[in-house]
């Protein structure tokens, strides 16, 4: 056999290798995924539901400079409706809006790990102080405040992972709106809780995007 013919061959094993190992890739990777979709049709994992269920109001003030503060407590409850998935909220920053616009700090919630069926509730403070909003929403917002009503999302953002037994996935962000009407120009929809606080009881269901 001459060399040529040996070159010939060595190239010919080679080529056979590299796609018996592509196709072993390909088929290990097809049984990976069927894998996966048939897990996750068993479990059949849903979101995990939030409810805004009050707002307590202790400053609430909009001046001509267009700045605006603020000082609230909110309560959130989360619950995990998975039987066989827990979730790990590794991250949460809440904060308030006003028509797209931010009006408040982020507050960080702390670390957590919800199990089974298992109901998280958290009561954080968010506040601003004169934080500066666009002259429009200024105006808007006062208009709203001197007719006694006003509608703030509480926006809640963060990353969470899933367990399934010992199998932790990995981190996915997490989106939760929550509409808040607040009707300021009458105490009697709310209960006074202190000088100048009034909580205001919603229970109102949360967007939740993941």
């Amino acid at each position: 056999m001459s060399t040529k013919d040996c070159g010939l061959h060595r190239q010919n094993k080679r080529r056979r290798m590299f796609r018996r190992c592509c196709a072993g890739l390909l088929i290990f990777n097809f049984i990976l995924l069927v894998t996966i979709l048939i897990v996750w049709a068993i479990l059949q994992p849903s979101k995990p539901r939030f409810v805004l269920q009050d707002v307590t109001v202790f400053n609430f003030n909009t001046s001509a400079s267009n700045v605006f503060s603020s000082s609230f407590q909110v309560t959130i409850s989360s619950r995990n409706p998975n039987d066989k998935i827990g979730i790990y909220y590794d991250r949460l920053n809440i904060y308030a809006t006003y028509r797209a616009q931010q009006i408040t700090f982020p507050t960080l919630i702390p670390p957590v790990y919800q199990g089974h069926k298992d109901v998280n509730i958290w009561s954080p403070f968010i506040y601003g102080t004169d934080v500066p909003i666009a002259p429009y929403n200024s105006i808007a917002l006062g208009q709203d405040q001197n007719a006694g009503s006003v509608l703030l999302l509480i926006k809640m953002d963060g990353r969470v992972r899933w367990k399934v037994g010992t199998f932790i996935s990995s981190r996915y962000h997490l989106y939760i709106r929550c509409p808040a009407f607040i009707a300021l120009g009458s105490k009697t929809t709310g209960v006074e809780v202190g000088n100048n606080a009034v909580k205001y009881q919603l229970v109102q269901r949360c967007k939740v995007t993941v």
